[in-house]
């Protein structure tokens, strides 16, 4: 499941993608579809129906009915922002869980315990 709020230059720019998709090869279409999922968190199957192309009138009528709400670049930003903090801390908490198991060792508690026997300052 991808994101529902977008910038207005956010949704310009996937109904210009959107289109060449329509228009493109398959291997284009493949890239297209990549991109939205990637750059923007753009899932196709979360608004089209299955089996019928999803264009850029398909994006438009998405937006209209508000299954995609367009908020200013500052509400994105911070949206974006905070994502990127929660996903950094549930890495770290998955990261300390796998130490704590054995799974994985902690290569910056390493890195420090070389650095203090050969001894290496750290910047």
């Amino acid at each position: 499941m991808g994101r529902k709020k977008f910038s207005e230059r956010e949704i310009k720019i996937i109904r210009k993608l959107l289109g060449s998709k329509l228009s493109g090869s398959r291997g284009q279409q493949k890239m297209v579809r990549h991109t939205l999922r990637t750059v923007f968190e753009f899932n196709i199957s979360d608004f089209n129906v299955q089996g019928k192309a999803f264009g850029p009138a398909d994006l438009d009528e998405c937006v209209r009915r508000g299954r995609i709400q367009v908020l200013d670049e500052a509400t994105i930003e911070a949206m974006k922002a905070r994502y990127a903090e929660k996903k950094q801390r549930e890495e770290a908490l998955r990261q300390a869980e796998a130490v704590a198991n054995g799974e994985e060792v902690d290569w910056q508690q390493v890195l420090k315990e070389w650095n203090e026997y050969y001894g290496v300052k750290e910047e």
